[in-house]
């Protein structure tokens, strides 16, 4: 904790995580609390501190789980108790977000504080639509607007006989102050905002698109006009959040838009693997245009006898070894820890040669400084018995570190070529003992278009993590990265929907793509 309070109040942007600032990133990881809104991205949260507070102050429509009063006080008082606090704000803090007054607040307290900017959704949203808010020779100015309750009065306001601030816009210069019109908070009010719009000049025929979740995975546009947005809107059942823009600018989307054509958009995929490897086919479906969400499946569990590794090691530094055969990017890291924990590097391998069973291993023992010399073409344990055909074994040693229960065909085929083999269990693939997950929840509700499996023991452990229910795996399409994998789903009772031909991460996306409606 600092010995002096100070806090951040800090731009979260607009959804898209790639948006958040370098700077936000730095904060977060500096800081001691978190107090964080509903439109600020849950994966930011990622970039904090595994022991900082984390509060949610986030602010529905109808209901608050703070008041705004709530908020300042309490970052005035985590303030004085000495914490570094980051206020994470949606967009940017001074857009609409109420920032000012929390500035206001912090200032008259004596609290020192900063503000980071962030990427509002005024600009952001209309640009992953397609849409510029200026573009030369349609629109060379635009203004920001709230909408939020506009042409209504809140109770307090009845009450006091005066109208909402936001239902007293001044319509006229509103109508003609910019050639671009963004409206933020206001998809309740879109038939109020067309009405006076049309009232005060602009064209019925204006052309007007309503950007629903703007930047995020689940976006989704309407384009109309002024004179029928609102029951284009109300027809397609768009709900906040949602940013409207009116103006010229709009028909450009017809021939700029990107974000939601891309060949996944829209689709929402379960990614099933351990909570460290996930974010590599996360990060290639997003590029895709899907919502790509991580259910941890695989807890590694370190099992290896003590004793044995120190063997293991010791004789692979004295050459006792011809060959060390790694399956597995896990096996490799949890080796390599042991090697270095044992003070050697990767001089320990001395004369022996590696073989790793895809390019997803051999990429681990890069990491570590290796480079693999045997890389079967085709990408399963098969295809690395297939690259030793040819290769004098005949009272060869090998070592093959790896996970319990794993496939003894790589063992099998290696003898009856009259090599030695020394097994090494390093790990077992357990359940994640954590199973109430936003993933697994909306897995039992439907809400996913495709579950993807990356080994066996992710399609054994998501089935016991259901507790043997298999009617939410029939009711998507599963995607399996390679044909043991789409095995072990046909032999749980499960139907296989696409499979890698390539048995890499990439070549799982690829089928995806491929295969996609």
């Amino acid at each position: 904790m600092s010995s002096n309070g100070f806090v951040s109040l800090v731009g979260a942007g607009p959804g898209d995580p790639s948006l958040f600032t370098v700077g936000g990133v730095a904060r977060m990881a500096a800081a001691d609390v978190v107090l964080y809104d509903r439109l600020a991205n849950a994966a930011l949260l990622r970039h904090a501190r595994k022991d900082a507070d984390l509060i949610y102050a986030g602010k529905m429509p109808d209901r608050h789980t703070m008041t705004q009063d709530e908020i300042n006080a309490l970052l005035v008082e985590k303030a004085r108790a000495g914490e570094r606090v980051v206020r994470l704000k949606g967009g940017d803090p001074f857009v609409f977000g109420r920032g000012g007054e929390e500035a206001e607040a912090l200032a008259a307290a004596g609290i020192p504080f900063e503000v980071l900017p962030g990427v509002t959704s005024a600009i952001a949203a209309p640009a992953y639509a397609g849409i510029p808010v200026t573009h030369r020779g349609i629109a060379s100015s635009f203004a920001v607007v709230t909408a939020h309750g506009a042409g209504q009065q809140t109770a307090d306001s009845r009450q006091q006989g005066s109208d909402d601030e936001t239902a007293a816009l001044d319509w006229a210069a509103i109508a003609h102050g910019a050639d671009t019109l963004v409206f933020l908070m206001g998809v309740g009010s879109l038939g109020e905002i067309a009405a006076r719009l049309i009232e005060h000049g602009r064209a019925a025929d204006t052309p007007v698109a309503v950007i629903e979740w703007g930047t995020h995975p689940r976006q989704r546009t309407v384009a109309s006009t002024l004179a029928h947005i609102a029951d284009d809107a109300r027809e397609a059942g768009v709900q906040a959040p949602a940013v409207t823009v009116v103006g010229e600018v709009a028909r450009l989307r017809e021939r700029l838009r990107w974000f939601d054509a891309r060949p996944l958009s829209g689709r929402r995929v379960l990614v099933t693997r351990t909570r460290e490897q996930a974010s590599e086919l996360s990060r290639l479906l997003e590029e895709q245009g899907a919502e790509a969400i991580e259910l941890p499946t695989i807890e590694i569990v370190e099992t290896a006898e003590q004793s044995l590794v120190d063997a293991a090691v010791e004789e692979l530094r004295t050459s006792s070894f011809q060959w060390v055969i790694f399956t597995s990017p896990n096996a490799i890291s949890i080796f390599m820890r042991h090697v270095r924990e044992r003070g050697h590097d990767a001089r320990a391998f001395g004369r022996a040669q590696i073989a790793a069973v895809g390019p997803g291993t051999a990429a681990a023992l890069a990491r570590e400084g290796l480079v693999a010399d045997l890389v079967p073409a085709a990408y399963a344990q098969e295809g690395l018995l297939d690259a030793f055909e040819g290769r004098v074994l005949q009272g060869a040693r090998i070592l093959l570190p790896r996970a319990e229960d794993a496939r003894d065909n790589v063992i099998d085929g290696l003898e009856a070529k009259g090599a030695r083999i020394d097994e090494l269990v390093l790990y077992r693939a357990a359940v994640p003992p954590d199973r109430d997950s936003e993933g697994l929840h909306l897995l039992r509700e439907g809400s996913f278009d495709i579950v993807t499996f990356t080994s066996s023991s992710a399609v054994r452990n998501l089935i016991e993590m259901l507790d043997g229910d298999l009617a939410p795996l029939r009711r998507t399409r599963i995607a399996a990265i390679g044909p043991v994998t789409a095995d072990a789903v046909r032999a749980a009772g499960l139907e296989v929907g696409v499979m890698a031909s390539e048995y890499t991460i990439a070549g799982l996306v690829a089928a995806i793509v491929e295969g996609a409606p």
